[in-house]
């Protein structure tokens, strides 16, 4: 949806899709979708682990979670090279996981890992009938050999889908940094690769054509900085990921709901105001308060309401339906 709100800013583009060619949009969707298409269908998998948490679904043990990653960081001090850890998820059946997290406390340089309790594939916490074997809110610790920073939140939590990987580098005597998914936001969310990316569609497409894909990418990319994990924004000139903005996370149901909504409504608006032959016209501010505001005012109500009614969200229902 970024990808393609950034190529209806472009009048060529929007011009071109009202004659019948819509190239230049879906150029646009392609370059918005990059990023991760490229991180989650191929980097994780040429990606390799040091060290595998496989936790048993029906006897899930959170003191061998803390260990794993007790002995991650041990190797990792060990070791002039880092060592990756991977937290595999526990499926208990067709639409339920046993959830559990790893938090590292800095201070008291420790690991505390938990068991929180089965939750659907929506994310929904089932009931104790539902899952009889699973673990609630049983918890294990373990001392690290070094103090570990997270460039991240230090909560890891584990659920449903593929686990997260953690990766463990020296940067002292006695201090780790942690790289959550040290495979995804790399060299792919790149804003300099996709600089290289537009230059090159200028040269042998047109210069629209670089200056959609560029913008669809970065938009991409600049809505993921907003998050706790950052980006790689100048690969290959960079190795590291600049820190996030830190303002939610990624799999949160607001900041996600008002991206997309806000990038169909400046489509639309663009649409309207770029289109020759359009008879839709918009004026700015109505389309902001009765398109924007008041929808999403409305869906806040909402779930503010079925929320505490029903101890849940109503999107989470909505998914599993």
């Amino acid at each position: 949806m970024t990808g393609l709100a950034a190529t209806s800013c472009f009048p060529v583009a929007v011009r071109a899709a009202a004659e019948g060619d819509p190239l230049y949009f879906i150029l646009g969707a392609v370059c918005g979708l990059l990023p991760d298409t490229l991180d989650f269908r191929f980097a994780r998998f040429w990606h390799r682990h040091t060290l595998e948490v496989i936790l048993d679904p029906n006897q899930p043990d959170p003191a061998m979670i803390a260990e794993a990653v007790a002995r991650a960081v041990a190797l990792a001090v060990a070791r002039a090279s880092p060592v990756t850890l991977k937290l595999n998820t526990a499926r208990l059946n067709a639409n339920a996981w046993q959830a559990y997290s790893v938090f590292f406390d800095r201070p008291q340089r420790r690991v505390v890992a938990t068991c929180t309790g089965p939750v659907t594939t929506g994310g929904a916490p089932l009931p104790a009938s539902a899952a009889p074997t699973a673990a609630r809110n049983v918890t294990a610790t373990r001392k690290l050999a070094a103090g570990v920073v997270p460039e991240g939140d230090p909560e890891v939590k584990v659920d449903i889908f593929d686990g997260p990987t953690l990766r463990f580098t020296k940067r002292g005597a006695d201090e780790l940094g942690m790289e959550f998914l040290p495979w995804h936001r790399a060299w792919s969310h790149s804003l300099a690769l996709a600089a290289m990316l537009g230059g090159a569609l200028a040269v042998g497409w047109s210069w629209t054509a670089g200056l959609v894909a560029c913008a669809a990418w970065s938009a991409h990319v600049l809505a993921d900085q907003l998050g706790h994990m950052g980006s790689n924004l100048g690969y290959p000139f960079t190795r590291r990921r600049a820190p996030g903005a830190r303002l939610h996370h990624a799999g949160d149901g607001w900041p996600n709901l008002i991206t997309v909504w806000s990038s169909g409504l400046l489509i639309l608006w663009n649409l309207a105001r770029l289109t020759p032959t359009c008879p839709l016209s918009l004026a700015l501010l109505p389309l902001l308060v009765w398109g924007g505001a008041a929808p999403l005012l409305a869906a806040w109500a909402l779930d503010r309401a079925l929320g505490k009614v029903g101890g849940g969200r109503w999107w989470v229902g909505a998914e599993e339906g």
